[in-house]
C-alpha cells in the first residue's frame, strides 16, 4: 500500500487515522472526570463502576476480532466502522436518562473502540514500512500522554461549564473530522476473502471467554476472590477458553493463530506488554514513545533499548513505593516521569518488532494481539492490585486511629477510621468535613487526617512494589526478545514468499 500512495496521501491518511486514536484515547481519560457529577445527576452510585467496566469487556473482546477480520478484508472498513460507530455511541451516552442506559450505550461504545484499537495501530503497519514505521509508533504513543493530560483538564470544563453530557458529545465533532479524512485519504486494499472466511464460532467461543473473565476480574471490588459468583464466572471462562483454543486449531483462518506463539519474538513481546500492562496500572505516561521510535531504527541491538525501559520502570515503581506523607510533590512526579519513561520506550518498541517479525497477512493479528494482552494485564494488575490495597487499607487505617487514642465520641464522629482515599487530598472536602464536625472535635481532625493519610501511604506502598517486582520479570524476559531487522516491504513480501515457515518462528 505504502508504494502506491504518494507522500502528501500518507501523511493526509495519518492525520486521519492520529485523530481516530486520539478520539479513543481521550475518551479513556475524559470520561473519569465526569464519572461522580453523572452518578449524582443519574442517581446510580451502584453502577459506577460498570460504566468502565461495559466500556473495558466490549473494547476487549472485540480487539483479537477486529483484528483478524481487518487481515482478511482490509483497514480502511474497520477504520471508519469503528469511528462512525464509536461517534454514534458517543451521542447515545450524552443521552442517556438513567444510569442502567449509559452503562449500555458504553458497552456500545466500546465494542467500536475495540475495532478502533485493533486497526489503527495496524494500519500504520499498512501505510509505512518497518523503519519509518517504528518513528510513527512513538509518535502515536505520545498520542496516549497527550490524552491524559487534556482528557481531565477538558472533562473538568466540561462538566463545571456546560454539563457532563459534553464529555461524551465532544467526540463528534473530532470523529466527523477523522471520517471524513480518512474516507478521502485511506486507500482500498483488493481481498479475496469472503465471509466463509470468518471464524464465527472462534469469535463466538472467544467472546464467551473473555466476557466472563473480564467481568470476574472487575467485580473482585466487591466480591471476594473465593466468592461463588468470582470463581462460577472464572470456570465458565476456563471451559470456553479450553473450547476456544480446540477450535482455533481447526480452523483455516483462525481468529488467533496460536502457531503465532512459536515466533519467539511474538511470544516475549505478548508476554511482556501483559506484564507491562500489569505493572503499570495506574501511571500511564508515554513520554519516552517518540524518542524510542527514533533510536529503535539507530540501534544494532534494539532488544537492551526495551530491557532498559523495563529496568527503569522497575526503579520508578521503587521509589514510589518510598513516597509518604512528608514526600515533595516534585519528587512524586519525578517517579511517576520514570514509570512513564520504562512504558514509553516498551509499547512502541515491542508492537513494531512483531510486525516486522511476520508475514504481512498477520500484521492485523498480531497488533491487535499485543493490544489485546495489555489490556487483559492492565485488568488483570488493577484486580490484584487493588484487591490488595482493599484488603490492607482498613486495617492500616484502624492500626493508625487507634494509636491516637481518641475517645469512643470521636471514634463515632470519625466513622471508626473509614475514609474515602480521594476525599484525603481534596481541600474543599476536608474544609467541608471538618465544619461539619463539632467544635470539640476539630482540634483532632488533623490529627486523624494525618494519621489515615500514612495508613494509605504504607498501604500503597506494597502496591508498587508488587508491581515492580512484576516489571523486573518483565526486564528479565525482555532480554530474550529475537531481534528481526526492520526490513522495507519489498523485502518482506519476498520472504514471505521463499520462507512461508518462518512466519511463525526459527
Amino acid at each position: 500500500m505504502s508504494g502506491e500512495m504518494t507522500r502528501r496521501a500518507r501523511i493526509l491518511a495519518t492525520v486521519g487515522v492520529a485523530l481516530a486514536l486520539f478520539l479513543a484515547a481521550l475518551d479513556q481519560t475524559i470520561v473519569g472526570t465526569a464519572l461522580p457529577r453523572i452518578v449524582a445527576e443519574l442517581n446510580g452510585l451502584d453502577f459506577y463502576a460498570w460504566v468502565a467496566t461495559g466500556y473495558l469487556v466490549t473494547s476487549t473482546t472485540l480487539t483479537p476480532i477486529a483484528g483478524k477480520l481487518g487481515d482478511l478484508f482490509g483497514r480502511k472498513s474497520f477504520v471508519l466502522a469503528g469511528m462512525i460507530g464509536f461517534v454514534l455511541a458517543s451521542a447515545l451516552c450524552g443521552q442517556a436518562q438513567n444510569m442502567a442506559e449509559l452503562v449500555g450505550f458504553r458497552a456500545l461504545q466500546g465494542v467500536f473502540g475495540g475495532v478502533l484499537f485493533a486497526s489503527v495501530f495496524a494500519t500504520i503497519g499498512d501505510l509505512y514500512p518497518p523503519a519509518q514505521r517504528a518513528k510513527l509508533q512513538g509518535v502515536f504513543g505520545g498520542i496516549f500522554g497527550l490524552a491524559s493530560v487534556v482528557g481531565p483538564t477538558v472533562g473538568g470544563y466540561l462538566t463545571d461549564n456546560l454539563s457532563w453530557r459534553w464529555v461524551f458529545y465532544v467526540n463528534v465533532p473530532i470523529g466527523i473530522l477523522a471520517v471524513i479524512v480518512c474516507v478521502i485519504t485511506l486507500p482500498r486494499v483488493a481481498h479475496k476473502a469472503s465471509w466463509r472466511d470468518i471464524d464465527f464460532f472462534g469469535a463466538i467461543t472467544l467472546a464467551a471467554t473473555l466476557v466472563p473473565l473480564l467481568i470476574g476480574l472487575s467485580i473482585t471490588r466487591d466480591h471476594d476472590w473465593t466468592s461463588p459468583e468470582v470463581l462460577g464466572l472464572f470456570a465458565v471462562a476456563v471451559v470456553m477458553g479450553v473450547l476456544f483454543f480446540v477450535i482455533e486449531q481447526r480452523d483455516p483462518h483462525p481468529i488467533v493463530p496460536f502457531a503465532l506463539w512459536k515466533n519467539s519474538t511474538f511470544a516475549v513481546s505478548t508476554v511482556v506488554g501483559f506484564l507491562l500492562g500489569f505493572s503499570m496500572f495506574g501511571a500511564i505516561l508515554y513520554a519516552a514513545s517518540i524518542i524510542t521510535g527514533q533510536l529503535m531504527v539507530r540501534m544494532k541491538r534494539y532488544r537492551y533499548l526495551g530491557t532498559f525501559g523495563m529496568v527503569v520502570m522497575v526503579f520508578g515503581l521503587y521509589l514510589l513505593a518510598q513516597v509518604n506523607v512528608g514526600t515533595a510533590e516534585v519528587e512524586v512526579v519525578r517517579d511517576l516521569v520514570l514509570v512513564g519513561l520504562g512504558v514509553g520506550v516498551g509499547m512502541p518498541l515491542y508492537l513494531n518488532a512483531t510486525q516486522s517479525a511476520v508475514d504481512l497477512k498477520y500484521l492485523g493479528v498480531v497488533s491487535s494481539q499485543i493490544q489485546f494482552w495489555r489490556n487483559i494485564g492492565s485488568t488483570v494488575g488493577v484486580a490484584i492490585l487493588g484487591a490488595v490495597l482493599s484488603h490492607e487499607l482498613p486495617q492500616k487505617i484502624a492500626e493508625a486511629t487507634s494509636s491516637l487514642n481518641l475517645p469512643p465520641q470521636a471514634r463515632a464522629a470519625f466513622g471508626g477510621g473509614s475514609a474515602n482515599p480521594q476525599a484525603l487530598f481534596d481541600p474543599a472536602a476536608i474544609a467541608a468535613t471538618k465544619a461539619s464536625l463539632p467544635p470539640q472535635l476539630q482540634p483532632v481532625f488533623d490529627q486523624v487526617l494525618l494519621a489515615i493519610r500514612g495508613a494509605l501511604a504504607a498501604a500503597t506502598h506494597d502496591i508498587f512494589l508488587y508491581a515492580a517486582v512484576v516489571a523486573g520479570i518483565a526486564a528479565v524476559i525482555s532480554i530474550f526478545l529475537q531481534e528481526v531487522p526492520l526490513r522495507g516491504r519489498a523485502e518482506l513480501g519476498r520472504r514471505s514468499e521463499t520462507e512461508p515457515v518462518a512466519v511463525y518462528g526459527k
